[in-house]
C-alpha cells in the first residue's frame, strides 16, 4: 500500500518547488499548442481489404461470444515470461497473447540472435535487405512463440542529435525510414507475428519521458512535444503510414504529451489520425506504464494496456456499466485485438518458448541460419567516409596494430588493468570499460548468444594472410612500433533509452586517435555509433587514411567489418543522418528540452527543418546520404515521364473509402524519374542512387526515392543498368491544415539526382 502524504506537505513542496523554477504555481496553460479533441473513437469494421474483412469475421464471432469481463481481461496486461501478456479466456480456447522486444531481436532469453540496430539497417538503403531483416526477426519470434513483437520503430524519428533512442529507430528522413517501416512489417507479418509500429508519436527525447511525482530535482507532468499539424503529418506521422499500407496490426502510443495531451490518451493522435486519416484497423497498445487515465484512455482510442491493469481492469467494467465507456467502444478494443491475431494467422502457433533465466528449461532455438543475413545487413549497412589513396581495402598487411576499447568484449569491472600494460601505468577513461559496441541499450536492445568481436575477426584474417597483431585496448596513448603496417583504431559511443547522449563526441576516444595518428602514418579509425559521432577532433589529421562508420551491427560485428576492411565486400552503406563538423551546428536540435517546470514543453518551431533540411544552408562534416565505394559511378541520362493516366487535381478525390495507410489515391504512382548509373572504376559494387524533390513551398529538397543496384566492374552491358524511381502522389504533396488533406501544389518542382544529398549529379524540374 502506498503511503499517504499529508494535504500540508504536498503544498510546501509544491510550493518550495515552485517558487525555485520562478513560477508562482503549477499551470497547465499550454505555452504552445493544443491537441484538439476527436471523438467518439471510429469502430473499424474490416472493410480496408479482403484479409481484414475475413480477420473481422472471425473476431466478430469470438466477440459474440464472450461476457463483459472476459472482454475486459483482454484489453489489460498482466506478469508472465513474456514482457507482456494480455489476459486469457480459457473456456474459448483463448491462450494470453505474448508481447516482446526488441526491434532488433528478442530480448531477455536464449537461443536468439541479436541483429543489427534499424539505423544500421536503414544505412543499407536496401529494400530486400529490410524486408529479409523483418522476415528473419520475425521468424525467431514467431518460433519463440510471441504473438505481437514490440517493433519496428519509426519513433523517434532523430529530431535530436543527442536523442537516446534515436540508433532504434530507422533515419532522421520520414521517406526513408517510412521505406524501412513497410518493408520490416511486411517481412514480420508475412512470418506470421503481428508487427508494432512504434512510439506513435512525437517521442524525441529522453529526459522526462514520463511524469515525475516522487518530488526529486524536477517533479511533474512528462515533456509535451509541441508541434504544428503540417509538420506533425510530413515528418514525424510519415513513417507510420507506410507501416499501416503494409499492414501493421499494432501500434504502441509513446510515453511523453503531444501538444500537452498524454499521447496514449491523445484523441487527436489515435483518433483522429491514426484511426481515421489512416484507417488503422488494427489495435493500439499503451508503452508500459504509459497509460495515464482510465475513462479519458479508453475514449481517446486506447485499446490495450501493458503490462497490468493500470488504470482499467475492474475500473474499465465499472465504466462500461455505468455508461462512461461505451459498450461498443470496448467490443471495438477487443475485435481490434482478435482481428490482427486472425489477420496474420494465429490460431495454430507454437507455444511460447520465452523462460525465466534461473530455471531450468527446455532449449528453444529459433536462430536458424540468421547469422548469414546479419553479417551481410551488418557489412551493407557500414559506411566508408574517408579513404586517402586507396587505403582501404588492406592488402594483407603483415603487420596491424589493434587500438581502442571498442575492439574486444569489456572486460569484467576493476579488473586489473596493469595485465594489459605490462605492469606500467595505463591512462583509461570510463567508456573503455563499454567494450565492443553492438547494438543501444534499453528495451531496444536484443540478447547476443555471442559477439564476433572486431579484435577477433582481425585477427583470424592476419593469421590466414601469416601476419602478426600487437594490440592496446585501454591506453589513450598507446606504443606504435615503427614497423607497423596499418593501425585501426576502434573507439565507439554508447546510447541508451532512459536518457539522451551527452555529448556527440568524447575526449577520450580523440586523444586516442589523434596520439596513435601523431605515430602512425596509416592510421584506420572505425566508429561503432549508436547515432550521430562528430569527428572534426581529427579527422583532417594527414595520417587518419581512412575512416569508417560501422554503426551497431549486431553479433556478428567483427566479420561484417573485416569484409569491408578487406574488400570480400565492396562498402556501398549511406548515412542515414547529417555529420557536423562541430555540435553547434545542430543548433536548438542538438540537445533535449531541459525543462524543469511543473509542465515541461518542447516547442519544435523548427518546423520541418530538421537534419539536412537545417544543414541546406550550413556546411556539414559529412551530408545525408554520402558513403564512399572502392569503385566510382557515373549518372547520365535523366528521363521524367507523366504517367497519363495519374489524377493529379491538387485534392485527391472526395467520394473514396479510407484503405488502411490512408486515402489508397496517395499511393497512386504520378511520374517515373529515370536514369542510368555506371560502375567506372576497377571493383564490382553496390550504388546507392538517391532521388530528390524540391517540393513548392517547403525545404529546398527531400529523399523520394532510392536505389541500391549491383554494377560490374569497367561499365559495359553489365557494369550499367537504368534506375527507375516510381514517385506518388503522396511524394509530392504537402498537408493542407485548412482543408485537412494531402495536396498537390501547383507549380515548379525540381528534381536532382546523385550519390548523396549534395553530390547531385543530374538535375531536372516537373510542373505541375
Amino acid at each position: 500500500m502506498k503511503s499517504q502524504l499529508h494535504p500540508l506537505y504536498v503544498f510546501l513542496v509544491l510550493t518550495s518547488q515552485t517558487s525555485a523554477w520562478n513560477s508562482s504555481a503549477p499551470s497547465e496553460v499550454p505555452l504552445y499548442g493544443l491537441s484538439p479533441p476527436v471523438y467518439p473513437s471510429p469502430a473499424s469494421n474490416g472493410t480496408t481489404s479482403p484479409e481484414w474483412a475475413a480477420a473481422y469475421n472471425k473476431a466478430w464471432h469470438l466477440l459474440s461470444l464472450m461476457t463483459l469481463e472476459e472482454k475486459v481481461n483482454v484489453t489489460r496486461g498482466f506478469t508472465g515470461s513474456c514482457a507482456g501478456n494480455t489476459g486469457a479466456v480459457p473456456r474459448l480456447g483463448i491462450r494470453p497473447i505474448c508481447f516482446a522486444d526488441a526491434p532488433d531481436g528478442i530480448r531477455g532469453t536464449d537461443f536468439v540472435s541479436a541483429f543489427p540496430s534499424q539505423l544500421h539497417l536503414a544505412a543499407t538503403f536496401d529494400r530486400d535487405l529490410m524486408y529479409a531483416y523483418g522476415k528473419a526477426v520475425g521468424q525467431e519470434y514467431y518460433h519463440k512463440g510471441v504473438n505481437v513483437a514490440l517493433g519496428p520503430v519509426a519513433g523517434p524519428l532523430g529530431r535530436v542529435a543527442r536523442g537516446g533512442r534515436n540508433w532504434e529507430a530507422l533515419s532522421s528522413d520520414p521517406y526513408l525510414s517510412g521505406q524501412g517501416m513497410g518493408k520490416a512489417v511486411s517481412g514480420m507479418q508475412d512470418a506470421g507475428v503481428i508487427a508494432t509500429a512504434k512510439h506513435f508519436l512525437l517521442n524525441e527525447q529522453e529526459f522526462r519521458r514520463m511524469p515525475n511525482m516522487t518530488y526529486e530535482w524536477f517533479y511533474g507532468e512528462a515533456i509535451s512535444s509541441n508541434v504544428d499539424d503540417r509538420t506533425l503529418h510530413e515528418l514525424y506521422a510519415w513513417p507510420f503510414y507506410d507501416a499501416l499500407k503494409a499492414g501493421a496490426g499494432a501500434v504502441l502510443c509513446s510515453y511523453q504529451r503531444a501538444n500537452n495531451s498524454y499521447a496514449c490518451q491523445n484523441s487527436k493522435l489515435m483518433n483522429g489520425i491514426l484511426k481515421t486519416e489512416m484507417g488503422f484497423e488494427g489495435f493500439v497498445v499503451s508503452d508500459w506504464q504509459g497509460q495515464h487515465a482510465g475513462v479519458a484512455s479508453a475514449n481517446a482510442g486506447l485499446d490495450v494496456v501493458m503490462p497490468d491493469g493500470g488504470f482499467w481492469g475492474d475500473n474499465l467494467t465499472q465504466a462500461v456499466t455505468n455508461g462512461s465507456v461505451a459498450e461498443d467502444r470496448l467490443n471495438d478494443m477487443v475485435a481490434r485485438l482478435f482481428a490482427s491475431y486472425y489477420y496474420v494467422g494465429q490460431e495454430e502457433y507454437p507455444e511460447v518458448g520465452i523462460f525465466a533465466d534461473d530455471v531450468q528449461h527446455p532449449i528453444v532455438d529459433v536462430r536458424a541460419d540468421h547469422a548469414s543475413i546479419i553479417r551481410e545487413i551488418g557489412a551493407a549497412g557500414t559506411v566508408l567516409v574517408k579513404n586517402v589513396n586507396g587505403t582501404l581495402p588492406l592488402k594483407s598487411p603483415k603487420f596491424v596494430s589493434v587500438y581502442g576499447f571498442d575492439a574486444d568484449l569489456k572486460a569484467e569491472p576493476w579488473e586489473n588493468v596493469a595485465r594489459y600494460g605490462g605492469g606500467y601505468e595505463v591512462n583509461f577513461g570510463w567508456n573503455t570499460f563499454n567494450g565492443t559496441l553492438i547494438t543501444g541499450g534499453g528495451s531496444g536492445g536484443a540478447s547476443p548468444p555471442y559477439i564476433i568481436t572486431p579484435f577477433r575477426a582481425i585477427q583470424d584474417r592476419v593469421l590466414r594472410d601469416h601476419g602478426i597483431v600487437r594490440w592496446n585496448f585501454w591506453s589513450d596513448n598507446p606504443h606504435v612500433s615503427a614497423t607497423t603496417q596499418v593501425c585501426i583504431v576502434l573507439i565507439n559511443n554508447y546510447a541508451s533509452e532512459s536518457f539522451d547522449r551527452p555529448s556527440l563526441v568524447d575526449d577520450f576516444s580523440d586523444r586516442l586517435v589523434n596520439n596513435v595518428a601523431t605515430n602512425c602514418s596509416n592510421t584506420v579509425v572505425v566508429i561503432h555509433s549508436a547515432g550521430i559521432r562528430v569527428v572534426d577532433a581529427w579527422i583532417e589529421h594527414s595520417n587518419v587514411t581512412a575512416v569508417v562508420f560501422a554503426g551497431t551491427p549486431g553479433q556478428e560485428s567483427g566479420n561484417s567489418l573485416v569484409d569491408v576492411l578487406y574488400g570480400a565486400v565492396n562498402p556501398s552503406g549511406k548515412l542515414p543522418y547529417t555529420v557536423a563538423k562541430q555540435e553547434a551546428d545542430y543548433g536548438q536540435l542538438l540537445n533535449s528540452s531541459v525543462d524543469l517546470s511543473f509542465f515541461p514543453q518542447s516547442d519544435f518551431t523548427e518546423g520541418l527543418y530538421i537534419d539536412y533540411r537545417h544543414f541546406d544552408p550550413i556546411i556539414p562534416r559529412f551530408e545525408f546520404g554520402h558513403g564512399l565505394s572502392y569503385t566510382t559511378f557515373a549518372y547520365t541520362n535523366l528521363t521524367i515521364t507523366y504517367l497519363p493516366t495519374a489524377n493529379t487535381a491538387p485534392l485527391p478525390p472526395s467520394n473514396t473509402s479510407i484503405t488502411q495507410g490512408g486515402h489508397p489515391a496517395l499511393w497512386h504512382p504520378v511520374l517515373l524519374i529515370s536514369c542510368t548509373v555506371a560502375n567506372t572504376g576497377p571493383v564490382p559494387g553496390h550504388e546507392v542512387a538517391q532521388l530528390y524533390l524540391g517540393i513548392p513551398n517547403a525545404p529546398v529538397r527531400q529523399l523520394r526515392g532510392f536505389e541500391r543496384v549491383w554494377l560490374e566492374a569497367g561499365g559495359g552491358a553489365k557494369g550499367a543498368t537504368e534506375v527507375v524511381f516510381e514517385v506518388t502522389r503522396r511524394d509530392l504533396s504537402v498537408w493542407d491544415t485548412v482543408v485537412q488533406e494531402w495536396r498537390l501544389q501547383r507549380g515548379v518542382y525540381g528534381v536532382w539526382v546523385g550519390a548523396s544529398s549534395r553530390d547531385l549529379r543530374l538535375e531536372g524540374s516537373v510542373v505541375f
